[in-house]
């Protein structure tokens, strides 16, 4: 499923902070993403996130953080979404369609940006399900390539579907003329990593036991993960951050903060 519609006629803003939707992609029955206008004077790093979101029945805000998932020069925002159906928002903001407005509070924050970290060599992005989204920001950003030698981004999902649209992604910033010059070179500057970890595919297990087992490694080329020349950024499940903390510092990586950039940093702004 890629069904993708785009805006014809906006209606005129009506909800504080107010933005309208430009284009929705529906990726499968449980993903989606949407494109919406950015306010002129939204200024943001790629990787940070915002709080999106749509009036209550009651007339109050319901909002939730949303990585933006367009890189900070894009004259739009993008979004990656679950679908929830019992959700309080999700299941509301699945339906949206171009036209339709959405709450934007316009005060971008976030952990997973390159202020966070030292300069190193190598830069690992890790990531499940819609925990992509801000590193859909951080690979067409022209600065991530200008910082680092090689940047690998590993998606885990449980089935094949949930993968493309971090697959289309990477093509299109593969092809892309302009992020194709920052991304050629004598080494493969782009590494894409795809797992599942219920559905077949040609690579399957969870990114924690594939670090663990070294494989991932082995199937790269690479000798592994040192505090000297990696870096890494994590987004996913309550369980995935904390496991990969565990791996992370069991290489020699310390977390980082926008305050205090070290080797490795977390976004915890999306689990409970």
């Amino acid at each position: 499923m890629n069904d993708m519609t785009s805006v014809a006629n906006p209606k005129t803003p009506t909800l504080p902070d107010a933005q309208t939707v430009q284009s929705v992609t529906h990726w499968t029955d449980r993903l989606f993403s949407f494109r919406v206008s950015r306010p002129a004077s939204l200024r943001f790093r790629s990787g940070e996130f915002v709080m999106i979101g749509l009036l209550k029945d009651d007339g109050k805000p319901l909002l939730r953080a949303y990585s933006i998932a367009s890189p900070a020069w894009d004259d739009e925002l993008e979004f990656y979404s679950i679908k929830v159906q019992d959700g309080p928002l999700t299941s509301r903001l699945q339906h949206i369609q171009p036209g339709d407005q959405i709450i934007l509070r316009p005060k971008p924050v976030g952990t997973l940006v390159h202020d966070a970290l030292l300069p190193g060599n190598r830069l690992w992005f890790f990531s499940t399900g819609t925990g992509i989204a801000p590193f859909a920001s951080l690979i067409r950003e022209p600065q991530t390539y200008e910082d680092y030698d090689q940047v690998i981004l590993t998606h885990t999902c449980r089935d094949v579907a949930e993968l493309e649209y971090g697959r289309q992604l990477v093509e299109h910033v593969k092809s892309d003329e302009m992020m194709r010059e920052l991304t050629e070179g004598g080494v493969d500057k782009l590494v894409y990593y795809p797992t599942t970890t219920r559905e077949e595919s040609p690579k399957m297990g969870r990114i924690t036991d594939l670090l663990r087992s070294g494989e991932v490694f082995r199937d790269l080329g690479i000798d592994g993960i040192t505090p000297g020349t990696d870096r890494a950024m994590v987004c996913g499940s309550l369980g995935l951050n904390n496991d990969l903390k565990e791996i992370l510092e069991g290489f020699g990586l310390r977390e980082g903060a926008n305050s205090d950039p070290a080797e490795y940093v977390v976004e915890k702004a999306f689990v409970g």
